[in-house]
């Protein structure tokens, strides 16, 4: 019978403390996201797996190989450009989204056999981002990642080749923003 009252009084306990976490996360004002730093950030374990690495980084080059346009950069220090070092995160999380999106799917029938699995694991990191918010407004960051999307759409399909040949930058970036 002890053991009964125990056992219940820890799943009261239990149920109490998270009813109270509940309410805190609603009572954040005005329904705001959380802090950044809550959910802006992946395992170093995501970007140890070395055949995940190695078909990123072949699929990147078969897509470079393929690009006739040396002049633009779509993941450099422009993009980086006005974004504190704190959001990082955040913005290769859209960046990630974008390419997810509006490039990799579009072409998922290109550069096989590469493509499907660096789809997938592109999505899985994508899906573990899905909470990842700011607090603040973020103008500068969509105004730099919508720069990068137009520059993407200006070029057409080479802009697609140019965004998948650079998909080594992109996991870098994540890599070392998101760790």
């Amino acid at each position: 019978m002890a053991t009964l009252q125990k056992s219940a009084s820890f799943s009261l306990m239990g149920s109490l403390a998270a009813s109270c976490l509940v309410l805190i996360a609603l009572s954040v004002p005005g329904g705001a996201a959380v802090p950044i730093r809550s959910y802006c950030s992946l395992d170093e374990y995501d970007f140890q797996q070395p055949y995940i690495t190695n078909y990123t980084f072949m699929l990147a080059k078969e897509a470079s190989l393929a690009d006739n346009n040396t002049d633009v950069r779509l993941i450099g220090k422009k993009l980086f450009r006005g974004v504190n070092m704190s959001e990082h995160c955040y913005l290769m999380k859209q960046v990630l989204n974008f390419t997810l999106e509006e490039v990799l799917l579009p072409q998922s029938d290109r550069f096989q056999p590469y493509m499907q699995e660096v789809v997938g694991f592109l999505t899985r990191l994508s899906n573990k981002l899905s909470q990842c918010h700011l607090e603040s407004d973020g103008q500068h960051i969509h105004r730099n990642v919508q720069e990068l999307k137009d520059t993407v759409k200006e070029l057409g399909e080479s802009g697609e080749i140019k965004a998948i040949g650079e998909l080594d930058l992109l996991f870098m970036n994540l890599r070392n923003s998101c760790i």
